[in-house]
């Protein structure tokens, strides 16, 4: 295992059937602490991330990233900028043998916006585009206390990732893992034993 599982609740057994969501910043990439990745010369992934997605493609039968983006709403970068930014993840992701199937992003500045996390806007454009998911055989793994309630809201199992923010109030993770790496890694086969 690649790190101590910091805090544990009860874990499900994950199939083809369920669908991973994914935060970007501080769980796939390292986050710019108090500002923004504005292009992909910025973006560097956290260490072990591509190799957890390989392993999670493996794992679940679809994997979509949810992230709030409002530094194109503020105008610090374009749309094309954020699009350019993901379509180079997913594609040294893609080469590496993993998956990402989409990537949704809130670029609303406002906190009440309907898709920016914790609202769960970008969940439902998700199964908008893929029907078959279904809320309750999904995971939302992230870093912040928005994307566990995001999660919470629509009944997600939660993996909270202790990459940078302060640690969540209570009953909001079902897990607690240092790195995606490290919670990818701690199943044993092809699917997680609880």
């Amino acid at each position: 295992m690649n790190g101590p599982r910091l805090w544990f609740q009860s874990m499900p057994s994950f199939d083809k059937r369920w669908t991973l969501f994914l935060d970007r910043d501080g769980v796939i990439n390292i986050e710019k602490t108090g500002g923004y990745i504005l292009s992909w010369e910025e973006f560097r992934f956290e260490e072990g991330a591509v190799e957890a997605l390989v392993r999670l493609s493996s794992l679940f039968g679809r994997i979509v990233v949810v992230t709030n983006q409002r530094g194109v709403g503020r105008g610090l970068m374009s749309k094309e900028d954020l699009e350019d930014i993901h379509l180079r993840m997913r594609a040294v992701i893609q080469q590496a043998g993993g998956r990402v199937d989409a990537v949704y992003a809130c670029t609303d500045v406002t906190d009440d916006s309907f898709c920016r996390k914790p609202q769960v806007g970008m969940a439902y454009w998700a199964r908008r585009d893929f029907p078959d998911i279904d809320f309750a055989r999904s995971v939302m793994v992230g870093n912040s206390e928005s994307d566990m309630r995001f999660g919470r809201a629509l009944g997600m199992y939660t993996v909270w990732i202790a990459s940078v923010h302060p640690f969540p109030s209570p009953g909001l993770a079902d897990e607690v893992w240092p790195s995606l790496k490290a919670w990818a890694f701690s199943f044993e086969g092809g699917e997680s034993q609880p």
